[in-house]
């Protein structure tokens, strides 16, 4: 639609269908992240079938699998800027198609890894590989998926609409946990290191094909403007506003390593701290990623009403103080890893729920997808991807207390960003 003129840039009309729009975004958002997170929640059985045991090390296949898990981070950066072009360039509904596309297969390639004892070398070439298209899926998908979620959004609306970011991302992980934990409790350790860890990643394929559906019937949010003016080219968000990509970053910092250590880490952080069984960890993160997912829009809701800055603070200044204590509390204790948990996902709640909103505030239309996708992924793969690396090796090197440090000092440096960020949440959005 084209925007409506009058001396300054207003705020365009929003999608026909929201409803339709938050499905289309939210369905493929959430089996992009399923593929994601059953990687880390089955890593420690993927550890002892794809790689080399050590006879000095129990801990080194664990290692190589982490390792693996942050080389797919790295290409995040490079599907983010690729993703964010073809957003930027052909709509956001185009790149949106090509990542779960990518995603499906890169799913169904780690689901066919062979073990290393039938293929030696091979089969960690061929999951490195796998990881990588992943990688490069999800990076872009962040991109073009932010920005078809806030445009999306009415006046008054975007940081509800950005909460359903890590509502569907949240759900991914939540039938991720969930399908993991089925098959650790009902199959026999023979069957999940034979054939049983494959399952959700096959099921993952399968489950991309139902987003590519979806997502065809999804509008495009990229206004006729945009449409009709010169293509920007692929570097011209970073050469034209440096600014903006180094707030995207220190905006980034703290919220993705809090995030990915409280979804993704922190059962594996558990059992290898505490001893907790590996069946009563997968339990804890499948009940409180459900009541992260319910926390979502409310903190959409409240920053729409009170503005971005609060919640963000909230957030970091909650993690850099809380850290250190939540982390040192945990026991071999189902309840104590829960608590943890939970208390862990109501601070994260002031950064994941309108991050979305945040970064699309901050750039301009004509290259706001590839302006986000680049920073945010490097930030990621820089700080977000390595937690369970850094996490398992801090505890490796015999020093696993100074991981929760490592989160907090991070978390007070985002803090110091949002100190000093413009308010943009009842400004309109640029289209």
């Amino acid at each position: 639609m084209v925007a409506i003129m009058t001396g300054m840039h207003t705020e365009a009309p929003p999608a026909r269908r929201p409803v339709r729009q938050l499905l289309a975004a939210s369905v493929g958002n959430a089996v992009e992240w399923y593929d994601w997170y059953a990687y880390t929640f089955l890593a420690t059985y993927i550890a002892d079938q794809v790689f080399p045991e050590s006879a000095d090390n129990s801990l080194v296949p664990l290692l190589s699998t982490f390792a693996v898990f942050a080389v797919g981070f790295f290409m995040r950066p490079v599907g983010g800027l690729l993703m964010g072009a073809i957003a930027d360039r052909r709509g956001r509904r185009a790149a949106l198609t090509v990542t779960i596309l990518l995603m499906g297969g890169s799913s169904l390639l780690v689901g066919l890894t062979p073990t290393y004892a039938a293929a030696g070398v091979l089969a960690p070439v061929v999951l490195v590989v796998a990881r990588l298209l992943q990688g490069l899926s999800v990076g872009g998908e962040f991109a073009a998926s932010t920005t078809f979620l806030v445009e999306s959004a009415g006046p008054g609306r975007r940081g509800l609409f950005s909460s359903f970011q890590y509502v569907s991302t949240t759900a991914g992980q939540l039938v991720a946990s969930s399908v993991a934990t089925v098959l650790v409790n009902t199959l026999s350790d023979e069957g999940m290191n034979g054939w049983g860890w494959r399952v959700p990643f096959v099921l993952g394929a399968l489950l991309s094909l139902v987003g590519f559906w979806i997502r065809q019937g999804a509008q495009e949010t990229r206004s006729e403007e945009q449409r009709q003016a010169p293509r920007p080219g692929l570097f011209e968000a970073l050469r034209r506003h440096p600014r903006e990509s180094l707030l995207i970053c220190g905006i980034t910092a703290g919220g993705t390593i809090a995030y990915y250590t409280w979804t993704s880490y922190l059962p594996t952080y558990a059992e290898l701290n505490t001893g907790l069984a590996k069946s009563d960890a997968l339990l804890a993160g499948t009940i409180s990623l459900a009541f992260f997912a319910l926390l979502q829009p409310v903190g959409g809701m409240l920053s729409d009403r009170f503005g971005r800055r609060p919640p963000l603070l909230f957030f970091g200044l909650g993690f850099a103080l809380l850290s250190v204590p939540l982390l040192h509390a945990l026991r071999d204790s189902f309840a104590v890893l829960l608590l943890v948990q939970c208390a862990g996902m109501i601070l994260l709640t002031g950064f994941t729920s309108i991050s979305a909103a945040v970064n699309a505030e901050i750039f301009p239309p004509r290259v706001r997808a590839a302006g986000i996708g680049f920073p945010y992924s490097l930030t990621v793969a820089l700080f977000g991807g390595t937690a369970p690396y850094v996490g398992t090796l801090f505890k490796d090197l015999g020093h696993s207390g100074l991981f929760p440090w490592y989160v907090a000092v991070l978390c007070l440096l985002s803090s110091l960003v949002y100190l000093r960020l413009p308010e943009t949440a009842h400004k309109e959005l640029e289209r």
